[in-house]
């Protein structure tokens, strides 16, 4: 994001720092199979976060939120039963806004798209979950590599019905995205066949 200064990287950084982190990570993968969670309602979770929190949490806060939130969205513990054995009040994520999804609709079998072929990104804005970045929408690239036919997420995170579609890697000028000046930078978004259109 904007504004919060470079991104402090080390390369002998451990994957964790305390304790703690390796319980909300181990507590994380409990919750997930436990409800067969999807790939996009355990992404969406986090993205139902408190905007505050979300900025102010570290990453294992934000699997931990997400296990803690899932657990109480589907059962498995009441947010008293949670807050009781946490000691207090334990942030959840907001409610989710997008509707159940029930009829995804046809499997896509066929890549609408190749190599070399300019795309533009649909300019939409989903109420629910989607892995398409808002700072690709609108904007024009061109196709790299057809990555196979996948699961779309956005369908996944709202309810067990499922949709299959080819993925892209789509390669962007970054000066395009950011108007920051950066020639000769690029960015490849991995994209699903219906967030593109022909450019």
């Amino acid at each position: 994001m904007q504004g919060f200064g470079p991104v402090g990287h080390s390369a002998a950084e451990p994957a964790f720092h305390d304790r703690w982190e390796t319980l909300a990570f181990a507590l994380f993968w409990v919750v997930e199979n436990a409800l067969d969670a999807s790939g996009g309602e355990l992404r969406h979770s986090i993205e139902r976060m408190d905007p505050g929190h979300y900025l102010t949490s570290s990453y294992y806060e934000h699997w931990l939120t997400s296990a803690a939130t899932l657990a109480v969205e589907h059962g498995l513990v009441t947010r008293s039963e949670l807050e009781a054995r946490a000691g207090g009040r334990f942030p959840l994520s907001g409610p989710v806004l997008a509707p159940l999804v029930t009829d995804a609709g046809p499997d896509v079998d066929e890549p609408r798209f190749g190599a070399g072929d300019r795309v533009r990104v649909r300019e939409w804005h989903p109420a629910g979950h989607t892995r398409c970045p808002r700072y690709v929408r609108g904007k024009a690239g061109v196709v790299v590599r057809v990555d196979g036919i996948y699961s779309v997420p956005d369908v996944e995170a709202h309810g067990s019905a499922r949709r299959h579609e080819p993925t892209y890697s789509v390669r962007f000028d970054a000066a395009d995205l950011w108007r920051d000046g950066q020639r000769g930078v690029s960015v490849h978004v991995d994209l699903w066949d219906s967030y593109l259109e022909r450019s």
